[in-house]
């Protein structure tokens, strides 16, 4: 208990004060959105940025429903799975107790879920028991219109037979979660919601509600799209559905306030923290990087610590950077798109310091076109290779290049990702597409808009 009211007072004055966007930033980060927003036909945002362990930014846009009209960034939003982290930190917290452990088997706390003598708590939160999945779809189906409570999920999906045998596999299940709400209900001798308002949201300082209580016309309404038809409202599902593993509704600034908490080992018990981002390992020792309720994994060069969420009407991301000391949030309220995720990646190249390798330098997609013209055609610019380039461009080389390329077709180009620092050279990757192939090209160039070219090979 010491431990833990160090860590609130810490948090408590730890600063949340704005270090704002730079105006170049923040006018990019705007644009980003008024695409986005365009381009998908998703009707709201709420963005949050951490830097420096801080809130650096925080803005809504669009339309948080018809009668709310403009949304706002003090607006909970329906969080879906990103709800898993805090359920399994509230089993960490109980584990600190001494009320249950980790490696119990679920057959100790519910009898009759299939496996459960096999199955440990652990591995629910893991998603490595092999329970079924009450929900994969990206739609609810015709029974969550109805009301469900979590023994209604449990009898109906977690006593079917097992999906694989527990630790061998990694496979998300929404039902291992609903299990594991069940068991640490029981050991806290409490409800979910009730323990982790005690114990997580008010020491954090977060403004936290039910999904279930947000579906009302005094929230953000959630909507859907069939193709490219109409935006419209969704029909709200039947209270119940999501409880341990998706019952949360929550703004991007309190989402931001919990980033904080991780970021700087606040709030709750260090190890915990720690914990529940150790990823899990399967029998055979390997693992995808899900610890508990979270992911931890290297990403586009960056270890980022993140889950996205799926509800009815919502999608959203929530990332956190460890080694940049920053955290990005993004809600919408719209299950269609990939508006979340592609706004995620493009605010990591506004807000974030590029990776170490990574440089920011243009895609010269102009010149490649040029230089590749030029080797199809037989009249290959040599005053824009360097001497090494030179060398390898031989007579048979080019030759090679020229009469199996050629009757390809003129390719479209695309680059591949960041372009990045090695050996002196900017290394970039493009996809070569043709009618009916696609080859991959590997560039390595000089910095600067002019530099020569170093390489250029053409693969399979």
């Amino acid at each position: 208990m010491l431990r833990l009211l160090i860590a609130s007072l810490a948090l408590a004055a730890a600063p949340l004060a704005a270090r704002p966007l730079t105006p170049a930033e923040a006018a990019a980060v705007d644009k980003l959105v008024a695409d986005t927003l365009k381009e998908t036909g998703v009707p709201a945002v709420s963005i949050a940025i951490v830097r420096d362990n801080r809130l650096a930014f925080a803005k809504a846009y669009g339309k948080a429903s018809d009668t709310l009209g403009a949304a706002r960034p003090e607006q909970p939003y329906q969080i879906a799975s990103i709800s898993k982290q805090f359920t399994a930190m509230a089993a960490l917290l109980l584990e600190d107790d001494g009320k249950l452990d980790l490696d119990d088997p679920v057959a100790q706390w519910l009898p009759g879920i299939s496996g459960g003598e096999r199955i440990t708590l652990r591995q629910l939160l893991s998603h490595t028991a092999g329970i079924a999945d009450y929900w994969p779809q990206d739609y609810s189906f015709a029974a969550m219109e109805r009301p469900a409570r979590p023994g209604d999920i449990i009898d109906r999906w977690a006593r079917k037979p097992l999906d694989y045998q527990p630790g061998t596999r990694w496979q998300y299940s929404n039902t291992g979660y609903v299990v594991a709400g069940q068991i640490i209900e029981k050991a806290a001798g409490e409800p979910l919601m009730a323990l982790m308002q005690r114990r997580i949201f008010a020491p954090l300082g977060l403004t936290v509600r039910s999904q279930d209580d947000s579906m009302t016309a005094a929230f953000p309404q959630g909507y859907e799209r069939a193709a490219l038809g109409p935006v419209r409202p969704v029909t709200w599902p039947g209270r119940g559905w999501m409880y341990a593993t998706g019952e949360l509704a929550m703004s991007a600034t309190d989402l931001a306030k919990w980033n904080i908490a991780r970021l700087t080992r606040t709030g709750l018990p260090g190890d915990d923290w720690a914990e529940q981002e150790q990823p899990v390992l399967r029998s055979d020792g390997a693992s995808n990087g899900y610890g508990l309720g979270i992911y931890n994994r290297r990403l586009r060069d960056r270890r980022i610590v993140s889950h996205g969420g799926a509800a009815v009407g919502f999608l959203t991301q929530n990332a956190v950077y460890p080694d940049s000391r920053a955290a990005i949030t993004v809600l919408t309220n719209a299950d269609f798109s990939g508006a979340s995720g592609d706004l995620l990646q493009g605010l990591e190249r506004i807000v974030l310091s590029p990776p170490d390798a990574q440089v920011t330098e243009g895609d010269r997609l102009a010149d490649v076109r040029t230089l590749y013209a030029g080797l199809v055609a037989g009249r290959l610019d040599r005053t824009r290779l360097t001497e090494n380039l030179n060398y390898y461009f031989n007579r048979t080389r080019t030759a090679d290049y020229r009469t199996s390329l050629a009757p390809l077709g003129t390719p479209t180009i695309t680059l591949n990702g960041p372009a990045i620092l090695r050996g002196g050279f900017v290394n970039r990757v493009y996809t070569l597409k043709y009618a009916k192939r696609e080859l991959s090209l590997s560039t390595y160039a000089e910095p600067g808009a002019n530099g020569r070219w170093e390489q250029f090979m053409i693969t399979p």
